[in-house]
């Protein structure tokens, strides 16, 4: 049984699901998924969690994201991308570099965002962008997201248009095409996304990916140098070791007292922890109060 996280580097032209299926075949193992979908002509870090690591997919979806995009002022596509119909082209190539930045800059913090039809949001059971292939279009709550950084990096005229190449840090949820969209509608001449690489997702950086070439070559060998341990996906979360008298409590999903373990003072209720001994993962554990007022530790998730 093979069981931990893989950092993939996802190639263009496929989608996150297929992915996983590759790795299915590969690995001959069903139990498999990934921690957040990439659009099929975005490449990068796509995270997948193999065997009991897909347990703990819902504390990676959490973390930040890093992207490097490259978009196309003066375009509007009604897919937000270069996939789809031009909706409207506008001449913008006397726009200058601090008018850009600046409107980039009123997209920090947070925000929010209307979901593409095109993404993968579900609408009474179905996938928004499987009604956008039937040619439908809904109405979509807006949702707020957090851009902790929206910075330029260089900017060049492709006459009558501006590319801009900029680099995005962001929360779960957010879609670099709409906010790109979004950009270029503040700017009064619409953008359009024409090419996308998430450069990290929490600790999974691009330059430790791994591709599927890579991947095969090392199973053809025998090894599974690319598997990384359960803890890789919760490297965000602070640690707490253990005392070997109370592993067989948590182990068996009891809670134990913080104060034990932990100094107390700076601790908030409600937050999680991910708790090891001897640098194995033994389960990952949110602090409540108990009866008597006191600081407990209770697993959430445990791993024998």
């Amino acid at each position: 049984m093979v069981v931990g996280f893989i950092n993939i580097l996802k190639p263009p032209g496929c989608t996150s699901h297929d992915v996983v299926q590759r790795l299915r075949r590969l690995l001959q193992q069903k139990r498999i998924g990934h921690g957040g979908t990439l659009d099929p002509l975005a490449v990068g870090v796509l995270p997948v969690a193999v065997g009991k690591a897909t347990r703990l997919l819902e504390y990676l979806q959490l973390e930040e994201k890093s992207y490097r995009a490259e978009f196309i002022v003066g375009i509007r596509t009604d897919t937000q991308d270069l996939s789809g119909r031009v909706l409207s082209r506008v001449a913008c190539s006397e726009i200058k570099y601090e008018d850009l930045q600046e409107a980039a800059n009123y997209f920090t913090g947070t925000i929010k965002q209307v979901p593409p039809m095109t993404s993968a949001v579900h609408f009474r059971g179905q996938r928004l962008y499987k009604l956008a292939r039937q040619g439908l279009e809904v109405e979509r709550p807006a949702r707020e997201v957090n851009i902790k950084q929206f910075r330029l990096v260089r900017c060049w005229r492709e006459e009558p248009y501006i590319r801009v190449m900029a680099d995005i840090t962001c929360s779960k949820g957010t879609y670099i095409r709409t906010l790109g969209a979004d950009w270029g509608d503040f700017l009064g001449y619409g953008a359009t996304l024409a090419f996308l690489i998430r450069s990290r997702v929490g600790n999974f950086k691009l330059e430790e990916a791994w591709t599927m070439e890579e991947i095969e070559a090392s199973i053809d060998r025998g090894d599974r140098q690319f598997l990384l341990p359960l803890a890789a996906g919760l490297s965000h979360l602070p640690l707490i070791n253990l005392t070997p008298k109370v592993v067989k409590p948590v182990v068996n999903g009891a809670a134990v007292k913080l104060a034990e373990l932990a100094p107390t003072a700076a601790i908030k209720m409600g937050s999680v922890f991910r708790l090891e001994i001897d640098g194995k993962l033994v389960a990952v554990a949110r602090v409540v109060t108990g009866a008597g007022g006191e600081r407990l530790l209770q697993p959430q998730k445990v791993f024998r």
